[in-house]
């Protein structure tokens, strides 16, 4: 049997090469069998990765690792998502902040050693991929795929106002330096918002998110309905407006669907008048005015509509 080709993407603004190589060298030499082949591809400022994905793929490699932050693992799996149903397998190394979709998947966080080692040996799992359609604030429209979620309203802003700096230094405990100054800003806007085939509705909140996995950083389950395999985008509205309604809406978080779903074992996220929990495959929204839009924890910049769809298993994760 032959061995794999395996395509590293890296991110040389993440981490030093010889420290990759040597965590790549070290999870190769506890694996039995036949030694992988790898191949490594460099990101730049200008690709996050979509370039070096198209590289990796041209040179036949059966895995592709994204070894990087959220945009070099969402730009990797954008470009194999894109690439049609004989692409290559997806690996994830994560090395960045948020590490949106390690967190949600249980791979290994600030050990590229032992992500290394779970792609070697682990069977490959089907990974839903989003794809996100948007027109920003100049009337020119982008396209991009994601893996975990997108969205406008808090989480946005939030990502605008964090401080590069201390992010840098704290992790990402420098998003709740800009949580609080994000959430006290937000104001509720009426938008028109589409669910699949359904007629559109005139919603009014300052806060929606879709996604395709639940948890943000700091183990915070914002979505428990969400499973990156299951074929379904699960979506998040927020209107909290005062003291009262972002009560209600921990109490919504902490209890209804944190320890009380825990408890009778739930399948169901709970609504509340401050917080609704919705599911569709498609969604599209227009806005009143251009609002901070993020894709898989990366400021877009401003839009004024947008539409996602869900791909059902785009992608093989090992």
């Amino acid at each position: 049997m032959s061995a794999e080709r395996i395509g590293i993407v890296w991110n040389p603004s993440k981490v030093a090469e010889h420290e990759i190589r040597a965590a790549w060298e070290a999870a190769v030499s506890r694996v039995s069998g036949p030694a992988p082949e790898a191949l490594w591809f460099e990101t730049d400022p200008e690709d996050a990765g979509l370039g070096a994905t198209a590289s990796a793929l041209e040179h036949g490699c059966d895995v592709v690792i994204a070894a990087g932050g959220d945009g070099t693992i969402r730009a990797v799996a954008e470009a194999l998502g894109d690439s049609g149903s004989s692409s290559a397998q997806l690996g994830v190394v994560p090395l960045g902040t948020g590490n949106l979709l390690a967190r949600n998947l249980g791979i290994p966080l600030a050990n590229p050693r032992a992500a290394f080692a779970r792609v070697l040996t682990q069977h490959a799992s089907p990974l839903d991929l989003g794809r996100v359609t948007f027109t920003n604030a100049a009337g020119v429209e982008e396209r991009h795929g994601f893996v975990v979620m997108v969205g406008f309203g808090i989480d946005a802003q939030m990502i605008v106002e964090t401080d590069d700096e201390l992010k840098a230094k704290a992790g990402w405990l420098a998003y709740v330096e800009s949580l609080g100054r994000a959430a006290s800003g937000a104001e509720v806007v009426e938008f028109s918002l589409q669910l699949d085939d359904a007629p559109a509705e005139t919603v009014a909140a300052h806060t929606l998110l879709i996604a395709n996995c639940g948890s943000i950083q700091g183990g915070i389950t914002l979505l428990p309905d969400a499973r990156p395999d299951d074929g379904d985008l699960d979506l998040l509205v927020l209107r909290a407006d005062g003291v009262a309604a972002w009560l209600e809406t921990m109490h919504n978080l902490v209890w209804h669907n944190g320890l009380k779903r825990m408890l009778t074992r739930s399948e169901t996220a709970e609504s509340a008048d401050a917080i609704e929990h919705l599911t569709a495959r498609s969604v599209s929204v227009a806005l009143p005015l251009p609002l901070a839009f993020e894709v898989d924890g990366d400021e877009v910049g401003e839009v004024t509509a947008f539409t996602v769809e869900i791909l059902p298993g785009a992608l093989r994760l090992r």
